[in-house]
């Protein structure tokens, strides 16, 4: 029998990725949002290894109903960013959901769940009011300086897992993101090349969506105990200057805790790669045409 995963926030923008990622690999999916039939899934509806349900996570009681029956959950429903509604409703809401959904799982003796937490975790923006990396690439211990409540929120559910994997023994793994790309996006990036701070806030890196739901099914089939946190970012920059000159440019001085060559990013997903398999297979520069160098 194959393995269920329910997969929160599945009319997202990685959650919808990582229906079709999970599906494409044998997992049965029970798909779990707010809203009515999201015109995001057309092609998995008549599944027979997949079923969508309207659920609220801000209610235990429909947690705990979703997660029902599964084998583990995929779980990257959240409010997604800073700003998009009040700071304060931004850190209630999320901490309602992922505490919901962690206490859910080890109440209901999961075998695994994998969460999006969040690059802003490590410091974002950077450039914002003269806020500066303390090395270059970020790496998991450039942690935690939340500068917001979406990044607060994320730091909080970080702690809560660690505690609730310990007080269970079910793994937790923690997914921080990189700013997410969708293919049609990249048409956006050569707009960025003769200004360095128009992508400064994350050190210009990125993840293609792709490999964000890449690195779903990796965590879901990794044999890591604990709860762990992982850089999930492309391994290179947004930019075609030299990731070392951007930094020299914008941020001088700033200590190399590892070389960074070429246009490599300034944000390591080496961790995952050692502990998860994760490899990024969408590079932009496969999907848009760099100008030559010089």
């Amino acid at each position: 029998m194959s393995t269920t995963v329910c997969v929160t926030g599945a009319a997202g923008k990685v959650g919808r990725y990582a229906v079709h990622e999970l599906l494409e690999h044998g997992y049965r999916v029970v798909a779990v949002d707010t809203v009515p039939h999201p015109p995001t899934l057309p092609a998995v509806w008549s599944r027979e290894d997949f079923t969508y349900l309207r659920a609220d996570l801000e209610d235990f009681g429909d947690t705990v109903d979703a997660l029902g029956g599964c084998d583990a959950v995929v779980h990257v429903a959240n409010i997604p960013a800073p700003g998009l509604i009040p700071p304060a409703r931004t850190l209630n809401r999320n901490n309602l959901m992922n505490t919901n959904v962690f206490l859910a799982a080890a109440q209901l003796r999961l075998a695994k769940v994998v969460w999006a937490s969040s690059e802003t975790t490590l410091g974002l923006n950077f450039g914002d009011g003269g806020r500066a990396p303390r090395y270059v690439p970020l790496d998991e211990d450039h942690y935690p300086h939340p500068a917001t409540t979406y990044s607060l929120s994320k730091v909080v559910a970080e702690t809560t897992a660690e505690h609730v994997a310990a007080w269970s023994g079910i793994p937790f793994l923690a997914l921080r993101f990189s700013n997410v790309i969708l293919p049609e996006e990249y048409a956006a990036f050569p707009t960025y090349w003769s200004d360095p701070a128009t992508r400064v806030f994350n050190l210009w890196c990125y993840i293609d969506v792709r490999d964000a739901a890449l690195a779903c099914r990796l965590a879901l089939e990794s044999d890591v105990t604990g709860a762990r946190a992982y850089v999930i970012a492309n391994e290179d920059t947004v930019m075609t200057t030299p990731s070392a000159d951007l930094v020299e440019q914008v941020f001088p001085g700033t200590p190399h805790k590892t070389p960074v060559e070429g246009f490599a990013a300034l944000m390591t997903s080496a961790r995952a790669r050692a502990e998860l398999g994760f490899v990024p297979q969408h590079p932009w520069r496969d999907q848009v045409q760099a100008p030559p160098a010089g």
